[in-house]
């Protein structure tokens, strides 16, 4: 039987580098894969679902599968994770010390329902006691005017919202019209000489790695997805796409470990694997739903309270039933 032939749009990982260059075959399926910019990828995968595999931010998917919507089939392959205490940017004349000051402040956000900012609000909800309520949100595009949110907080939570259209979020911090924001990619402001921005956390290292000893949680972005016609077509594509990406990983992650040559231009990696190890294990970026049951349903509980869903998913509910179990031996 000829291959099925699917076309595959995700970011250019180390991690699925063998998997999209073929290095590791998938059973039964042929893939042409685009490694466009990750903003460019969410955008037309949510826009248009043009790719038959794809990666999915994981605030939009479970927030349109809240509203029913469900044009991709997610597999638990997590293509994205990042500790997000590093993506709140505050201006230094708005006294802002520590994350209690945040409250009843002006704060930026490019999209509500984007992962990193549910992650961030939840984050500092249960750790320094936020009040979400208390806070004037100011939606917004990062660099450029006129980003819209896909998903906005529900109204029945009362919030103050405000959509701004003509002026950029890096620009308003500058100025000192937001008193802070919550961005996933860095802000130009920050590169500025004598900046007025700064990071809300100064010590991220220590703060993130102690965040995830002490709860056991690394955030997840970004996960994978199959168009669902393919899906409902092609049912046991999931979990041959789930066995590859797995490969993809263990593979890179064995070579993060080798330290027979310099696999990746980062001086004392060595040293980062092996604290990632002691405090995450053996598999510290683990795929599949059980070692990561812990994170989703936090997250999921976080999207609730925000109002990014209007009911607390389960975890089930977010993945292909194939990829839920495998075989054992």
């Amino acid at each position: 039987m000829p291959k099925l032939s699917l076309s595959l749009a995700v970011g250019a990982y180390e991690h699925v580098r063998d998997l999209s260059t073929g290095a590791i075959p998938v059973e039964g399926i042929e893939l042409t894969t685009v490694h466009n910019p990750i903003e460019d990828v969410l955008y037309r995968t949510h826009k248009h679902a043009e790719w038959h595999v794809a990666e999915l931010g994981l605030g939009g998917y479970v927030a349109r599968l809240a509203r029913g919507e469900q044009p991709y089939v997610a597999i638990p392959v997590f293509t994205s994770r990042v500790f997000r205490h590093s993506c709140i940017y505050v201006h230094k004349d708005a006294g802002i010390n520590t994350p209690a000051n945040l409250n009843g402040k002006r704060v930026g956000m490019p999209e509500w329902g984007m992962a990193a900012a549910i992650w961030a609000r939840g984050m500092l909800t249960d750790e320094y006691g936020l009040d979400q309520a208390s806070i004037h949100w100011v939606q917004g595009g990062l660099h450029e005017p006129g980003r819209m949110d896909r998903s906005p907080p529900d109204q029945k939570l009362g919030l103050d919202y405000q959509v701004v259209q003509d002026k950029a979020l890096n620009s308003m911090l500058l100025s000192g019209e937001i008193d802070a924001m919550f961005s996933a990619r860095l802000p130009d402001a920050m590169a500025l000489p004598n900046s007025p921005v700064k990071r809300l956390f100064t010590d991220l290292q220590q703060v993130e790695s102690d965040y995830w000893q002490r709860t056991g949680i690394f955030p997840i972005m970004h996960m994978m997805g199959i168009r669902r016609d393919v899906y409902e077509q092609h049912p046991w594509a999931a979990q041959e796409l789930y066995r590859g990406f797995l490969s993809a990983k263990d593979r890179s992650l064995a070579r993060a470990r080798d330290t027979s040559s310099a696999y990746f231009p980062v001086p004392l990696m060595l040293y980062a694997v092996q604290k990632a190890t002691e405090i995450g294990g053996p598999d510290f970026w683990p795929y599949g739903v059980t070692p990561n049951l812990k994170t989703l349903q936090t997250f999921l509980r976080y999207a609730h309270a925000q109002g990014v869903t209007d009911r607390t998913l389960s975890v089930d509910e977010l993945f292909a039933p194939e990829t839920l179990s495998s075989t054992r031996t």
